[in-house]
């Protein structure tokens, strides 16, 4: 996760906090951008810019199994053709 959505949502989460315990308001956000950053890391998270490469390329390689499956499909029919004239 980019440091700056977990920094904010740190500070967000410490004024947030009961007037009481805001005295510890520098120490509450560093625990609580601690514990943020190693929940999304253990998330295992991907930026969206990672997750549309990623798309793409599986989209790509998606289309070039259907076309291999298409040029099987005609091999396998041609094929079967073949052997049923050879047969006749």
């Amino acid at each position: 996760m980019e440091n700056s959505f977990v920094r904010d949502l740190a500070g967000r989460l410490a004024r947030n906090v009961p007037q009481g315990l805001q005295t510890a308001g520098a120490d509450l956000e560093r625990n609580f951008e601690s514990v943020l950053q190693g929940a999304f890391n253990r998330l295992e998270l991907v930026t969206r810019e990672e997750f549309d490469v990623q798309r793409k390329l599986l989209q790509r390689s998606r289309e070039k199994l259907d076309a291999l499956q298409a040029e099987l499909d005609k091999l396998q029919t041609a094929d079967a053709a073949g052997k049923e004239s050879a047969t006749d």
